[in-house]
């Protein structure tokens, strides 16, 4: 019965779908995930999978082949012009992660070797896209062993990463609190707002098109990995910055997979993937790398808060505001916002302080989990794995 694709499929998308309900319930404080990961792996290693169900779903084959484009769409998310009004939350993300990586790739080569730094640097400083890269290049290097590592870093990292950054979160939010209370606060925040308005004009049915799309979408990212293969380039990096210019240029929507109706299919694909990375690990492996993993997530984690610590006195923000935003890249999106919304519900006395506290932590939370999972995390990773 097993053999059959459909319902392989199924019987792993059950993991991805627990997964999610936990992590809808526990707030995000359970990632989808940890729960999907370690509950294949539970699985494979009792016996309940058999060794093969993720080739007889075939599934993953299609996740392999959606990376590129959904590279390309983080490179739409947010326009250029967004991120240069938040340059202060991108520079605050970006030096938490030059930290972090510095720590990481002279401290770890040190108890244990430069790929064990590599496999965990790219995935600690962002999400799943990093992780695809490691896994990819210590797969192709015959490194397998190793892959656990970046792959239990993502399961793991929220876990230790958000109520380290909803501590100095709610610590901001108090302060600013005190000055609403005394007459002295001052809005510097706020989400970015966009006109959404139709003009009442008709639009083409070429440019409405889901079909063509979710085509022009497809053909940058193939664009992207010919352009890997001939330039030596990884593909990541070009999938990313057709993104980002075809926005700029018109050539793409913003959120250019939301638009398509593509993006959620996209990444039960990619997750997928994911999970396929696991199946040759086995429970040796897990323990001999478990000692490196707690190294890097401890380092990387460490590292996050002493960048985006000084990073917030170079650009005269309060540490409690600018060390939450360098954490970022430990959980993302929607931890960010759930986060904001949690701080804000629980510091507040009414609903116009609640809005004012949300308003002022979002948008720089989510520039730089933007800044580290989408952009910067995918750059790291494709730069250092060539490096192997």
């Amino acid at each position: 019965m097993l053999s059959n694709p459909l319902i392989a499929t199924v019987i792993i998308f059950a993991l991805i779908a627990l997964g999610e309900w936990i992590s809808i319930v526990s707030r995000a404080r359970v990632p989808m995930l940890l729960t999907a990961m370690v509950g294949f792996l539970v699985c494979k290693w009792t016996g309940i999978f058999p060794a093969d169900i993720l080739e007889k779903s075939t599934f993953a084959a299609l996740g392999a082949i959606l990376v590129g484009p959904a590279i390309l769409h983080m490179g739409t998310l947010i326009p250029l012009s967004t991120l240069k009004r938040q340059y202060k939350a991108v520079l605050v993300a970006l030096g938490g992660m030059l930290v972090s990586g510095i720590l990481i790739l002279t401290i770890v080569p040190l108890v244990y070797d430069y790929p064990t730094a590599v496999a965990g640097v790219g995935p600690v400083s962002g999400g799943i896209i990093a992780l695809i890269i490691t896994s990819e290049k210590l797969t192709e290097l015959g490194l397998t062993s190793l892959v656990v590592i970046p792959a239990l870093i993502v399961a793991f990292q929220g876990v230790l990463g958000m109520p380290l950054a909803m501590n100095f979160m709610r610590r901001y939010a108090v302060g600013l609190k005190k000055e609403m209370d005394n007459g002295t606060f001052k809005a510097t925040g706020g989400q970015e707002k966009k006109a959404t308005e139709n003009s009442g004009k008709r639009v083409s049915p070429l440019k409405s098109s889901m079909t063509l799309k979710l085509f022009f979408i497809f053909v940058g990212a193939a664009i992207g990995t010919a352009l890997g293969e001939v330039t030596g380039i990884h593909y990541s990096i070009w999938c990313l910055t057709i993104g980002i210019i075809g926005l700029k240029l018109g050539l793409f929507e913003e959120r250019s997979l939301e638009r398509a109706n593509s993006f959620t299919i996209t990444m039960i694909g990619i997750i997928f993937v994911v999970i396929g990375t696991m199946a040759n690990v086995s429970p040796q492996d897990a323990l001999e790398n478990l000692p490196s993993i707690i190294l890097i997530l401890l380092l990387g984690t460490i590292g996050l808060s002493i960048g985006g610590y000084f990073m917030s006195k170079i650009v005269k923000w309060h540490p409690y505001k600018g060390m939450p935003v360098a954490l970022t890249a430990l959980f993302g999106f929607p931890g960010d916002y759930i986060l904001c919304e949690e701080v804000s519900r629980s510091v507040a006395e009414n609903e116009e302080e609640e809005k004012q506290i949300f308003d002022e932590l979002l948008s720089p939370m989510l520039i730089g989990g933007f800044t580290t999972v989408t952009i910067v995390s995918v750059l790291i990773a494709g730069v250092l794995v060539q490096t192997l």
